[in-house]
């Protein structure tokens, strides 16, 4: 408003400064057709007409002014009337400016959240990845127990099969082979005992033979309880083949858990980082608006 009254003084001062001019004009044309006059050297009618054409001149220039003047006055009236409007434009934008100044404020406060959960979801991310590979460590170091059992069992049962052929009851075998033998010898020395009459050859061998036979039954015992207890372990390591192959199971299954665990934060973690790329890329469009 300042500067259209500014601009309105300038434009009546220099009116005024034309008017000025045309008085002098005419004062200036006045004194040179006096001396015209006096001298005799020019006609007063081509002076009169010099003087007219120069007034209308002048009149014509003041009269294109008073109508520049009049548009301008216009055009400031315009201004005058279009200027609440631009002032209400002016204060909506800034408003408009507060606006984004605060949501931008609160994109840069959501972006340190989202920063902030990514930095959490990667330490997780270690975290799972660390203990992925404890438990990974811990499979291995199973596995290799396993497989020392294994070689274990596997030695503990060429053990078994060779004492199966040196057990006791291969020996007790061999002894009543040689004890068969042994009563083979005796039957004859018998033959020729039983020849006499008074039979206590016959008797005496009567009581051993006896006696050996309750010995064979012992010993055939004995070997059906070896048996049996040969099954019992081969029961047994059976039972720990089973056991070994749940447990393969298991820690196969735990490892799989936790790769799928892992699979699940990337898939978060890339998801959080496409956010924080959209983000920034609003932020810098809404500052290229703003700029």
């Amino acid at each position: 408003m300042k500067s259209f009254h500014v601009q309105y003084e300038v434009f009546s001062f220099l009116f005024q400064q034309e008017q000025k001019k045309k008085v002098g004009l005419t004062q200036v044309f006045y004194c040179d057709v006096l001396g015209f006059q006096e001298s005799c050297e020019f006609s007063l009618t081509k002076a009169v007409e010099d003087v007219s054409q120069h007034s209308y001149t002048q009149t014509e220039t003041l009269r294109e002014k008073q109508k520049i003047l009049k548009t301008l006055q216009a055009a400031l009236a315009d201004i005058e009337k279009k200027n609440p409007h631009a002032e209400q434009q002016l204060r909506s934008k800034l408003r408009e400016i507060c606006l984004l100044e605060g949501e931008m404020e609160h994109l840069e406060r959501q972006r340190v959240l989202l920063q902030d959960r990514c930095s959490g979801i990667n330490r997780e991310n270690v975290k799972r990845h660390m203990l992925i590979q404890d438990e990974e460590e811990n499979a291995r170091a199973t596995l290799e127990k396993i497989s020392m059992y294994r070689n274990k069992m596997k030695g503990h049962r060429d053990a078994v099969l060779q004492a199966v052929s040196q057990t006791e009851a291969h020996r007790e075998l061999e002894e009543n082979r040689m004890l068969v033998l042994k009563l083979r010898q005796e039957k004859e020395q018998l033959k020729e005992d039983l020849q006499n009459p008074n039979g206590m050859t016959l008797q005496t061998a009567k009581e051993e033979t006896d006696t050996l036979k309750r010995e064979i039954s012992e010993r055939n015992i004995a070997i059906a309880g070896g048996r049996e207890q040969l099954k019992k372990e081969f029961e047994i390591h059976a039972k720990l083949k089973r056991d070994i192959k749940i447990q393969n199971r298991r820690y196969e299954a735990i490892v799989k858990r936790l790769r799928c665990q892992l699979s699940r934060a990337q898939a978060v973690h890339r998801q959080t980082l496409d956010e924080i790329f959209h983000l920034q890329k609003q932020l810098t469009e809404l500052k290229g608006q703003q700029g």
